[in-house]
């Protein structure tokens, strides 16, 4: 099958979809979408989890039968989809060999100050669901790059989430190398261990925006996003290589990819598509969500831009500094925002499953309490 998406996986950019729920899954969509929209990976968070709870009731059955306090029946529902989503893709996985065909879920963000509460998590997660196109996320903060380090070094595939700055995405691939060696020295298969760097995209230029309307300099609105993944993928190309990596690569590691996440478009006066059209490169991923595979299937434009223009996205720093506008302090905020804003989601879906509980025990006390007339 050709379509546009399928033009832009054959320039070597992997598309995933960053939206997963039992319908999905249930109604053949997600097999559809990995043979017309060349789809070959998943991911989900908790703002994901919490909007597929509240679409209708194909998680009631399973909600009813839940044990446990609301946040046990939760993990219980995300990874039920979750291991369901492996097992359908893994024949991607197999066809790519290892090289796509995952599918991720997210540690909890409540506990992204805490290095030891995010690797008990972690580990949970790979123990319990035991798929190898497994990834589990985990965010870039202090306490997440500690944290991916060790579980690399265990030997475990991990998806870094809620990056927005270079110098994180440099700590974050610091710490998969590290990871790497550890693993190396521990007797450890390389070959088995898969990486992702998640880099977001959009909601730079969300919050760099809001501060450039501050100054009236609206000629440099919707350009950071973009400027910032150009520069975190020139990092990615001179972080895996040279002697340190051709060792490891070597005994069968594989580069940890940058995948642009947030690739929706927030600002109505930008194309629809741009996100995905500017970060088209090799060796990459795109995630997206629904609205935007089928703005990019109908009118996406399919050409290498990742490393166009690259003075220009270097430039574009300096002119946000001169006018006053912090890149450390953006994202910063962002990172900080990013963990609430999951925390907040958590916080939802809690309560969409203590309303479910609560209307299915009483449905089945008022059906208990009906009396039945011949």
């Amino acid at each position: 099958m050709s379509s546009r998406l399928h033009s832009l996986s054959a320039l070597g950019q992997s598309v995933w979809i960053d939206y997963l729920s039992r319908d999905l899954i249930e109604s053949c969509a997600l097999m559809r979408a990995v043979d017309e929209d060349a789809v070959v990976g998943v991911t989900s968070n908790p703002t994901i989890f919490a909007k597929a709870l509240s679409a209708g009731d194909a998680y009631d059955a399973q909600i009813s039968a839940g044990h446990g306090d609301d946040k046990s029946v939760f993990l219980e529902l995300a990874m039920r989809d979750v291991t369901t989503a492996c097992d359908l893709l893994r024949p991607v996985w197999n066809r790519t060999q290892g090289g796509d065909g995952y599918v991720s879920i997210e540690v909890d963000p409540n506990l992204a100050g805490d290095t030891a509460a995010t690797i008990a998590q972690a580990t949970h997660f790979h123990e319990a669901i035991a798929r190898p196109n497994l990834l589990v996320k985990i965010p870039a903060t202090d306490a997440g790059v500690s944290a991916i380090e060790e579980m690399t070094s265990r030997g475990y595939a991990i998806n870094v989430t809620l990056i927005f700055s270079l110098t994180r995405h440099r700590q974050v691939a610091a710490a998969y190398l590290r990871g790497l060696e550890r693993l190396v020295a521990s007797g450890g298969d390389l070959s088995r261990i898969h990486s992702v760097a998640s880099f977001f995209v959009s909601r730079v230029d969300t919050e760099t925006d809001r501060r450039l309307d501050e100054t009236g300099h609206d000629d440099l609105k919707g350009r950071l996003g973009i400027a910032n993944a150009k520069l975190a993928y020139q990092q990615y190309k001179a972080l895996f290589r040279g002697k340190r990596w051709d060792a490891l690569a070597a005994r069968g590691a594989t580069a940890q990819r940058c995948l642009w996440a947030s690739t929706s478009v927030k600002d109505p006066s930008l194309r629809d598509t741009l996100y995905v059209e500017e970060l088209i490169g090799p060796e990459t991923i795109s995630t997206m969500p629904e609205e935007t595979i089928r703005a990019f299937q109908d009118h996406g434009r399919v050409e290498l831009r990742l490393e166009s223009d690259l003075e220009e996205a270097q430039y574009l720093f300096n002119k946000l500094y001169a006018i006053g506008v912090d890149y450390d302090d953006v994202v910063a905020t962002l990172e900080r925002e990013g963990i609430e804003k999951f925390v907040g989601s958590v916080d939802r879906l809690l309560e969409q499953i203590r309303a479910k509980r609560r209307d299915i025990e009483a449905g089945a006390k008022s059906h208990a309490g009906t009396v039945s007339v011949p």
